[in-house]
């Protein structure tokens, strides 16, 4: 089956534990469904205690879906080349529009310093990549979208692929089938965001 990179293509992707990005050849777009999968388990997410006294320092300030467009552009500025291109960019913005996707933002000083972004389909939110341009600013974003999440009683927070980052901020691989899993409980149970 040949999927589209529309919104509807990419609903479906996501509620089949598919998601995108180019390949090696930036004009084709390839659908990804590795296993291992690496997720953040809501219920045991630990803040440490470094990042604990950022947040409470006060030197962010942290919104939710008021830059979407820039959260993406931060993204896909990566010294080693992004595979966030205007398409994606197009295309996701109009999910964002829809109220499918969604942002964090971290402000510092009027400046957007980091956020991440993703897809939210029932009560899993699929985040599709991050960034900072100011020291632990993607730890601070991550840290308040695991708080809305839970507080909006999300049950999956999916990151695709196990970093050292993300495995530094509690990320854990688990099986294609356990995901799969979680997935279809979590499609069916509805979190507002």
């Amino acid at each position: 089956m040949r999927l589209s990179f529309t919104p509807s293509g990419l609903i479906w992707a996501y509620k089949n534990a598919l998601f995108p990005m180019p390949g090696h050849n930036r004009d084709i777009i390839e659908w990804y469904r590795p296993d291992p999968r690496a997720i953040i388990p809501l219920n045991s997410f630990h803040v440490s205690r470094s990042l604990s006294k950022i947040l409470r320092k006060g030197i962010f300030t942290v919104t939710r879906d008021q830059d979407f467009e820039g959260v993406m552009r931060g993204c896909a500025v990566r010294e080693e080349g992004t595979w966030i291109t205007e398409e994606f960019i197009r295309v996701y913005g109009e999910m964002h529009r829809q109220g499918i996707a969604h942002s964090v933002e971290v402000w510092q000083n009027d400046r957007l310093v980091g956020g991440t972004y993703g897809i939210n389909i029932g009560s899993a939110f699929m985040a599709e990549s991050m960034f900072h341009h100011a020291t632990n600013a993607s730890k601070v974003a991550v840290a308040a979208l695991v708080d809305h999440l839970n507080k909006q009683h999300f049950t999956l927070f999916e990151v695709q692929f196990l970093t050292p980052h993300l495995q530094s901020i509690g990320a854990i691989e688990i099986s294609d089938q356990q995901y799969c899993m979680m997935l279809v409980e979590a499609r069916e149970s509805p979190a507002c965001w």
